[in-house]
C-alpha cells in the first residue's frame, strides 16, 4: 500500500508539474511552446500524462504484465481523482501600473451630457 502512495504522488506531482507549472527557468514553458501540436495538447493535459507518467510507477510495484497494466490504470486515475480533489490555484500577480494623468482620470468618471445644461 505504500508504495502504490508514493507511485500515486508521484505521478500526481510530475504531470502536475509538466502540463500546469512553468518549471525552473521556464524550462517546462519552452518545452510545451516547441513541442509538435499533438504531443503539446498532451503535454497541457494532467489526465492524459497521468496515463504516460503512471506507467514506469506502476513497473516499480509489479513486472507481471496484466499486473502492469491494471497497476498503470489504477495509479493514473487515483491520480486525477487527486488532481480533481483541488480548488482552483490561487494566482498572484502584480498590478498594472497605474496611469495618474487627468486624462486617465477623466475616462474613470462617467457623465452623461444633457442638452439643456
Amino acid at each position: 500500500m505504500f508504495r502504490f502512495a508514493v507511485a500515486v504522488l508521484a505521478t500526481w506531482r510530475v504531470a502536475h508539474l509538466v502540463a500546469r507549472e512553468d518549471g525552473p527557468g521556464d524550462a517546462l514553458v519552452s518545452l510545451r511552446r516547441r513541442v509538435p501540436r499533438g504531443i503539446g495538447r498532451m503535454l497541457d493535459c494532467i489526465y492524459c500524462l497521468s496515463l504516460w507518467v503512471s506507467a514506469p510507477a506502476a513497473l516499480w510495484m509489479t513486472r507481471d504484465p496484466l499486473d502492469w497494466f491494471v497497476t498503470t490504470l489504477a495509479i493514473s486515475g487515483a491520480a486525477c481523482l487527486l488532481e480533481r480533489s483541488g480548488g482552483e490555484p490561487i494566482v498572484i500577480r502584480t498590478l498594472d501600473a497605474v496611469d495618474d494623468t487627468e486624462e486617465a482620470r477623466h475616462e474613470l468618471l462617467r457623465t452623461t451630457a444633457h442638452a439643456d445644461a
